[in-house]
């Protein structure tokens, strides 16, 4: 025993993988592990990795940011699985993605500073550690973590493939940062917690800085939890997959 975990030591030593992700890796599941920042922030994260993925393959694997919402900060690591990609793994549901669903601070909001700092690292760590395909990594988050998906993306418009924020809102200020990301919006229209007005606003503050990669789906009759409709949408995952960076040659 005390040689396999050296030959595994050794293998990884390399590879930028913490000795806890090593220990509880196991694709076609989602397992609970944590990210050191470089100023010794823990950032705890749910991490799925598909069936067929293997760390010494040479295939390489579309990885999903999931932003969680503001009730999801509260209490164990677990419950971050409430609700979107995370959930839908949860239950059993194969995908092609490498999901990375982090939580949040409960005294403290993705879009702040500190978190984009936290997530930015934690991307690096991710996209250096594992096999990603840089080219598509996509973004998606709901109410608190739509609003920090919209920040993310405006702090790197050039990192991702394409982006879902859900029910969250911008400053109309970022339209230029984002008008050339594939973003699809969603809202409910009887949002009573975050007017649809947030998204629609800045849609058309894209739209009139010239992008035309936006679009925008108004959820008829349904309030503030439009992300569960908006997650159990089949095209959404597809239309991800329809994207992918342009890398200079």
């Amino acid at each position: 025993m005390k040689k396999i975990l050296l030959i595994m030591a050794f293998l990884f030593s390399g590879s930028g993988l913490l000795a806890q992700e090593v220990s509880q890796f196991k694709p076609g599941k989602q397992v609970e592990t944590e990210f050191q920042t470089a100023d010794q922030t823990k950032v705890p994260f749910l991490l799925y990795t598909p069936e067929d993925y293997k760390p010494d393959g040479d295939k390489k694997f579309p990885l999903i940011l999931f932003l969680h919402g503001r009730g999801e900060s509260q209490g164990p690591l677990s419950n971050v699985a409430k609700w979107g990609p995370p959930l839908l793994v949860s239950q059993g549901r194969e995908m092609p993605f490498v999901i990375v669903s982090p939580q949040c601070p409960p005294r403290d909001f993705w879009s702040s500073e500190k978190q984009l700092g936290n997530l930015t690292e934690l991307l690096d760590h991710i996209e250096k550690s594992y096999s990603i395909d840089s080219s598509r990594i996509y973004l998606t988050g709901l109410s608190m973590g739509g609003f920090g998906s919209w920040g993310l993306a405006a702090k790197h418009p050039d990192r991702f493939a394409a982006v879902v924020p859900i029910c969250g809102g911008s400053d109309v200020a970022d339209a230029e940062k984002l008008k050339d990301i594939p973003i699809w919006v969603f809202h409910g229209s009887d949002d009573q917690v975050i007017p649809i007005s947030q998204s629609s606003e800045i849609v058309e503050a894209i739209k009139k800085s010239g992008g035309t990669k936006v679009r925008f789906t108004s959820m008829e009759h349904i309030g503030h939890n439009s992300w569960s409709p908006a997650y159990a949408t089949p095209e959404l995952y597809q239309w991800l997959l329809q994207h992918e960076l342009k890398k200079d040659k």
